[in-house]
């Protein structure tokens, strides 16, 4: 298994065949806090992290996005009290794409 933390983005084209469901299986094995959910037809891969207060919840924030910003790749952030929920998915081809695993395994080593 390949550390997809070490692993960098490739530049994802409309029409970039998203990841076949056995590609996803093996990404998620490397990644067991995520989940994939499908939210209007589109699937994402979600995991809400805890945090001891709004301001440690705010300051994860902040370093997904510096991440989201380098990686010129950018998810929906939800931050709430203790609380921030990360999803990851692919604009331009309307679902998951290897990138998004990558980014979510970059994401948990801001932890």
């Amino acid at each position: 298994m390949i550390d997809l933390s070490q692993a960098t983005c490739e530049v994802c084209r409309a029409g970039a065949p998203p990841v076949t469901e056995e590609e996803a299986a093996t990404y998620l094995s490397g990644l067991p806090d995520w989940e994939i959910v499908t939210i209007d037809g589109v699937d994402r891969l979600r995991r809400s992290f805890r945090f001891k207060n709004f301001a440690e919840a705010l300051a994860f924030t902040h370093a997904v996005g510096q991440l989201a910003e380098e990686a010129g790749h950018h998810p929906a952030i939800l931050t709430e009290w203790g609380r921030v929920t990360v999803s990851w998915w692919t604009h331009k081809i309307g679902g998951l794409h290897r990138n998004d695993f990558i980014m979510a395994a970059k994401t948990d080593r801001l932890v």
